[in-house]
């Protein structure tokens, strides 16, 4: 096959994709969004199907599009992980006895270095997660409210 034979064809995939450029706008993403879940729905059975070369190009550009645009906040540390999951589940520190006494808790809350709040996470994760899902308190006097 010929670089010219190539051409044609990629030149009309290109003209309707976009894909010599970056995602334009919300509007150009929309469509090969709806691409990328139409070639799912017909082929999606079939993974070896050619059209996935092209869905891996469309998806690449919509990747660096959303990286650009919609980035994930990932600014969040152990600490932040466990504030969040104590304030969702309505713990307090008591309710955390396995990682420690309640100073502890709170100085891996207050952790300005990842380290300690990673150790704990590491050390007693599985026990922070049931200790998250535990319906009643044995370990405070009173239910937060």
């Amino acid at each position: 096959m010929t670089v010219f034979e190539v051409l044609a064809p990629w030149g009309a995939i290109n003209t309707a994709f976009g894909l010599a450029t970056p995602v334009r706008d919300e509007a150009h993403y929309t469509e090969l969004l709806a691409f990328v879940d139409e070639c799912f729905e017909r082929f999606g059975s079939d993974s070896a199907h050619p059209v996935f070369a092209l869905v891996d190009l469309v998806a690449a550009r919509i990747a660096d599009y959303e990286a650009r645009k919609h980035p994930w906040p990932d600014a969040s540390t152990p600490a932040s992980r466990l504030a969040f999951l104590m304030e969702q589940h309505g713990l307090r520190h008591c309710d955390l006895p396995e990682v420690g006494a309640q100073t502890v808790v709170s100085d891996v809350l207050a952790a300005n270095t990842v380290s300690m709040a990673e150790a704990v996470q590491q050390q007693h994760g599985e026990t922070l997660r049931r200790a998250a899902t535990r319906r009643e308190n044995f370990f405070c006097t009173a239910p937060k409210k």
